[in-house]
């Protein structure tokens, strides 16, 4: 089968960064099944993967952590899908990735394709759509309906994660703020049904104050944890809850968490699939009820760009997109050639 790979870790401009490899078709066997691979994902975890470093492969790594396709072969442990079925999924980030024609995955990963949706506003969300579910419905342990009327600051709301968790947050019942700054941005954030958006160039507590709003009851931060985490102390609400999808560089005074009772967690959408929890499934079931929603348009593909045919000058190409920290919404790839 053809497929995108890398034997070293090299600036995307290297021209070994990624090659064009051919690999021996994969068997799947216990809670696997084998998919064939429509259409791609690009997204920050990817770049991240790819970093310069001095390891060197003896076989081609295979990355991409998002697909859409139609399972070809299942294992004899399978119990949830079919062949024939179409699915979507973002995998799992200790196996050989999507960058290919055919991709083994767990099932319990993976989650019935969307009924409604082409094949590129599909592959655009498995990745996104289960990193915020879990931040908000897992971490911060939001109740929709329950939770309605309360207020969420989701910090870089235009990018992948941003755009669905706004999504996630409006079904819930939450008053939604976002930050952007250029003109495109904030327009991408208004259609994804953010009730106010504030500017992050600027001192965001001002912002807020003139909006209403004395504090936050909760913060989603999807950008640089450090350079923003004095801000969320002083602006998250006594008992409010503080998740983040980026690690912190550099250590952090505490005290106004402290001194707020306030909870700070984390989210990393492959924690389940890589220590293999006794709860992996929920995956399925998030992707699952997902698909409803979709399907019954509470919620819309973040899905903005499409670039072709699949093959590493294209994969250069999107990982030098997202690298540029410019991008809006979801990248996808498609079609081997």
């Amino acid at each position: 089968m053809k497929a995108v790979g890398l034997y070293e870790y090299l600036p995307i401009e290297a021209e070994e960064s990624f090659l064009d490899v051919t690999l021996e078709m994969p068997k799947p066997s216990g809670h696997d099944i084998l998919v064939q691979v429509q259409a791609i994902s690009v997204n920050p975890v990817d770049t991240k993967q790819r970093a310069p470093k001095d390891k060197v492969e003896t076989t081609p790594r295979i990355l991409g952590w998002d697909a859409v396709g139609i399972i070809t072969e299942i294992g004899e442990k399978v119990e949830l899908f079919q062949v024939g079925d179409a699915v979507y999924y973002a995998g799992d980030v200790t196996r050989q990735g999507s960058y290919a024609e055919f991709q083994l995955v767990d099932e319990r990963l993976v989650g019935p394709k969307p009924k409604n949706l082409s094949i590129e506003e599909a592959a655009a969300m498995p990745l996104t759509l289960i990193t915020a579910w879990e931040a908000l419905f897992d971490r911060i342990r939001l109740i929709p309906d329950a939770d309605a009327g309360k207020s969420i600051l989701i910090i870089n709301g235009a990018g992948g994660v941003g755009s669905i968790a706004t999504q996630l947050a409006v079904w819930a019942g939450l008053e939604v703020i976002t930050t952007a700054s250029r003109d495109e941005t904030v327009n991408w954030c208004k259609e994804q049904g953010a009730t106010h958006i504030i500017n992050h160039r600027e001192a965001l507590l001002p912002q807020l104050k003139a909006l209403g709003f004395a504090n936050v009851d909760y913060i989603l931060c999807l950008h640089n944890t450090d350079a923003y985490w004095d801000t969320m102390q002083e602006i998250i609400a006594p008992e409010g809850h503080i998740c983040s999808i980026v690690e912190l560089e550099n250590p952090v005074t505490m005290s106004l968490i402290k001194d707020k009772s306030v909870t700070v967690s984390y989210e990393f959408m492959f924690t389940r699939s890589k220590y293999d929890t006794p709860d992996k499934v929920r995956q399925h079931d998030i992707l699952t009820k997902a698909a409803h929603l979709f399907e019954n348009g509470f919620l819309k593909s973040t899905w903005n760009q499409t670039l072709q045919p699949m093959n590493a000058a294209t994969i250069k190409e999107a990982h030098r997109i997202i690298e540029s920290g410019k991008s809006i919404g979801k990248l996808v790839v498609k079609g081997f050639e």
